[in-house]
């Protein structure tokens, strides 16, 4: 059985390309008309290979490495072995990332898996929807009656798209994904399985039963947003849950309904945000992060993974602990907690007659 390539490289590029992707400059005496044929760890890179390096963790791994160009910072640059061209470069992991999605741009957002264009036999689009020129759907996709969807924007196979959505152009949507009651913006990716606009968890509580509460608003999304594998977004109550532009969630992410997320924020995978609680701009939630609803977390604010937010976190600060607190105070109880195990030298208990 041949080994399968599963992102073909769909260019080469010289070293004076890729000094000039990266903001760098090639040493003396390098031959700039020499080509990278490809990219890879600084493990396996071999003398055709781009590699990078920027973590101290991988001084090691620098020095061996038998790549042909690596990027490096100028904190790591007389680390590089003779026979590697050190590019210096202030950040070397973006320079990687422009190079990269010059050499494999396939791997940037979910493409058809059936490899069509057009609507591909199979597919299900209402006679009532509307879709510019140049956009795909994949066979078993269904696009709902008043669908509106954009130029350059791939649905793939078995995604739903409900009644009077509107996507943007140049979006993915990836496969088994369902979108209802939506307004997308342009460039908004969004991996395989990922629900958006169902309905909030809203219940009028009593003690004789509860009472579902019709959720009557929409999602919102930005342009540039990513949204992650199986990640799940509440459409809003009597308001609208918006997800703000360059937003970046991950997988298995909730967000419930009337959630206001700002612009370019991070949410990392396993966070659940409870209704109608906000993130500012440039908010950065770790993994497994739970957020009460009905509050506010201030912009350019850090949460450390594992956090519960009970209340309201300033703008610019970092949090962490559960419940959170500032993240100076958490680590000096974690601290005190150690100290007062150590002094007590507690013995393991033994047992009792």
């Amino acid at each position: 059985m041949a080994e399968p390539i599963f992102f073909q490289l769909a260019t080469s590029l010289d070293f004076g390309e890729v000094a000039g992707i990266s903001g760098a400059s090639l040493p003396a005496g390098v031959d700039s008309a020499r080509r990278v044929e490809g990219a890879a760890a600084l493990e396996t890179a071999g003398p055709s290979d781009l590699a990078y390096m920027d973590n101290p963790k991988y001084a090691e791994a620098l020095a061996a490495t038998k790549a042909g160009l690596c990027l490096v910072s100028s904190r790591f640059a007389d680390r590089v072995p003779a026979g590697t061209v050190a590019l210096v470069c202030p950040a070397p992991y973006h320079a990687f990332a422009k190079i990269l999605a010059r050499f494999f741009p396939a791997a940037l957002r979910p493409e058809s898996v059936f490899a069509s264009q057009g609507v591909a036999p199979g597919a299900v689009v209402h006679a009532t929807a509307v879709l510019e020129p140049g956009v795909t759907v994949d066979p078993g996709a269904v696009i709902g009656p008043g669908a509106e969807i954009g130029a350059g924007t791939v649905v793939a196979s078995h995604a739903v798209i409900g009644p009077q959505v509107r996507i943007g152009r140049n979006c993915s949507i990836g496969a088994g994904s369902t979108i209802q009651s939506a307004l997308i913006g342009n460039r908004v990716i969004i991996h395989p399985g990922a629900r958006i606009g169902q309905d909030g968890f809203g219940f009028a509580m009593s003690p004789k039963g509860h009472m579902k509460v019709p959720q009557i608003g929409r999602v919102i999304i930005q342009d540039d947003v990513e949204i992650g594998a199986n990640t799940t977004i509440d459409r809003g109550a009597s308001r609208d849950t918006v997800i703000g532009e360059g937003t970046k969630i991950d997988n298995l992410v909730q967000i419930g309904h009337n959630c206001v997320i700002g612009r370019h924020c991070v949410i990392c995978a396993q966070t659940g945000l409870a209704g109608s609680s906000t993130l500012e701009d440039f908010v950065v939630l770790g993994g497994q992060v739970g957020l009460a609803g009905h509050m506010t977390v201030g912009a350019g604010a850090q949460i450390a993974a594992q956090s519960g937010v009970a209340g309201d976190v300033p703008r610019g600060s970092r949090y962490g602990g559960s419940p959170a607190q500032p993240a100076l105070a958490w680590a000096r109880e974690i601290a005190l907690l150690k100290l007062l195990v150590a002094k007590r030298g507690r013995k393991p208990d033994t047992p009792q007659d």
